[in-house]
C-alpha cells in the first residue's frame, strides 16, 4: 500500500503534482491557441510537441550523467523546475507560432533538466523491492496534476471568462510552488571519497541495450497525446467538452500509475510493461476507426491507462537493468531514446494527418507501437539481475 515509503518520495510526488498543474493548465489549451488564434497548420502542432516532447527526453541523458558526475541529484532538479516555471508566461506573449516553439522549448528543456535527477531521488530513497511502487506514487501526483491543471483551465475560461493567454500567465504560480517545494526535499551527499563516473556505455549491459531499442521503435508511434485532443474536435466536440476529457484521460492515468507499479514490483517489470504497450497500441487502433465523440473519450481514456502505467514501470526497468552507480544516467537515457522519438512520432504524424487524414496517422502510430510491444518481449530478459 501507500504506508511505508519514505518521507522523501512523498515530498517529490506533491512536486511533481504542482509542477504538472502548471504544465496541463497550457497542454489541451496549446493545440487551440496554436491552430485557432495564430493560425498555424497541423503540422506545426506536431513539430512543435515533437520538438518539446524530444528536448524534454533528450536533455535528460545529460542532465542524468551530471547529476551522477556531481553526485548530486537535488541542486539539478532545482534549476530545471525553477527554469521550467519562468518559461510558462513567455507562450502566453507569443504572436506567432516560432515565438510559441522558442518558449515551448525552454519550458520542456527546464523539465528535461529535472526529471532524471528527481527519478534518481526517488529511486535512491525507496528500496528496490517498493522501487515500482515509488515511481507509481510520483505518478499518482504528475497525474492527479494534469487532472487538475485542465480543470483550472475549464474554470478560467469558461467560469471566469478570461483569455487564452492569461492562462499560461497564471500557470507560473504553482510552477514557482514546485520550485519551493523541490527545495525542501532532503538528500543525503555522497562521501568525498566516493568515485565520480564516467559516462561510459560499456557500464551498461546489453540487456539495458536491448529495452532501449524496443522502447525506441515503440515510441516511433507514440505520437502526442495532442492528436487525440484534435481527434476529439474532428468528431465534433467543443473545446470545453475535450478538456474535460483530456482531464478524465489523465485521472485514470493518476489510479493506473500506483497500481501499475506495485504489480510490477510482484508480478515482474517486463510483463507489466508489455501488457500497457499493447493497451497503446488497441487504443490507437481503435482511434482510427472512430467517429463519435464518445468513442474518442473512452479510447482516450484507455490512452490514459497506458501512461500511468509506462511512467511508473518504464522507468523503474531502466533503473533495474542498469547498475546503481550510473542510476540517474540510465534513466536519462532511457528518457533520451523516447524523446528521439517523440520528435519523429510527432513530426511524422503531423504530415500524415495533413496528407491523408486523422485514420492513417492513428493506424500508423498503432502498428509502429505493436511492433515495438513484441520486441519488448522477444529481446528483454524476463527478471533483470539485482
Amino acid at each position: 500500500m501507500l504506508r511505508g515509503l519514505p518521507r522523501a518520495v512523498y515530498l517529490l510526488a506533491v512536486t511533481s503534482f504542482s509542477a504538472d498543474v502548471s504544465t496541463e493548465m497550457l497542454y489541451p489549451v496549446l493545440p487551440l491557441f496554436l491552430t485557432q488564434e495564430l493560425g498555424a497548420p497541423r503540422t506545426v502542432v506536431g513539430v512543435v510537441e515533437g520538438v518539446a516532447e524530444a528536448t524534454q527526453n533528450i536533455v535528460q541523458g545529460g542532465s542524468g550523467w551530471l547529476a551522477d558526475r556531481l553526485g548530486r541529484n537535488k541542486p539539478v532538479a532545482v534549476v530545471g523546475y525553477a527554469l521550467a516555471a519562468l518559461a510558462k508566461p513567455t507562450i502566453g506573449l507569443a504572436t506567432a507560432w516560432p515565438s510559441v516553439l522558442a518558449s515551448r522549448f525552454a519550458d520542456r528543456l527546464g523539465t528535461g533538466i529535472r526529471s532524471a535527477p528527481r527519478d534518481a531521488l526517488i529511486a535512491g530513497a525507496a528500496p528496490r523491492e517498493r522501487r515500482g511502487a515509488a515511481f507509481g506514487l510520483e505518478g499518482i501526483g504528475d497525474n492527479m496534476g494534469a487532472v487538475v491543471g485542465p480543470l483550472v483551465a475549464v474554470a478560467l475560461l469558461y467560469l471566469v471568462h478570461l483569455p487564452l493567454r492569461a492562462i499560461f500567465l497564471i500557470a507560473f504560480i504553482p510552477g514557482l510552488l514546485a520550485v519551493a517545494l523541490i527545495s525542501a526535499v532532503p538528500e543525503r551527499r555522497a562521501t568525498a571519497s566516493a568515485p565520480r563516473p564516467r559516462f561510459e556505455l560499456r557500464a551498461f549491459p546489453s540487456a539495458y541495450w536491448r529495452y532501449l531499442a524496443a522502447i525506441g521503435v515503440f515510441g516511433l508511434g507514440n505520437a502526442s497525446s495532442a492528436f487525440v485532443i484534435l481527434k476529439a474536435a474532428e468528431v465534433g466536440l467543443p473545446a470545453e467538452a475535450t478538456i474535460l476529457v483530456y482531464a478524465a484521460y489523465n485521472f485514470v492515468a493518476a489510479i493506473a500509475s500506483y497500481p501499475a507499479g506495485q504489480l510490477s514490483d510482484v508480478w515482474g517489470r517486463k510483463r507489466v510493461m508489455v501488457a500497457t504497450l499493447a493497451i497503446f497500441a488497441a487504443a490507437f487502433g481503435g482511434l482510427a476507426l472512430a467517429t463519435s465523440g464518445l468513442v474518442v473519450a473512452v479510447l482516450f481514456a484507455l490512452y490514459g491507462v497506458h501512461r500511468g502505467a509506462v511512467r511508473a514501470v518504464g522507468k523503474a526497468l531502466a533503473v533495474d537493468l542498469a547498475p546503481a552507480e550510473v542510476r540517474a544516467s540510465s534513466v536519462g537515457l532511457y528518457s533520451s531514446v523516447v524523446g528521439l522519438a517523440a520528435l519523429a512520432a510527432g513530426t511524422m504524424a503531423g504530415a500524415l494527418w495533413d496528407r491523408f487524414g486523422s485514420q492513417t496517422t492513428f493506424a500508423t502510430a498503432a502498428a509502429l507501437a505493436l511492433l515495438g510491444t513484441v520486441l519488448l518481449a522477444l529481446l528483454v530478459p524476463a527478471r533483470a539481475r539485482a
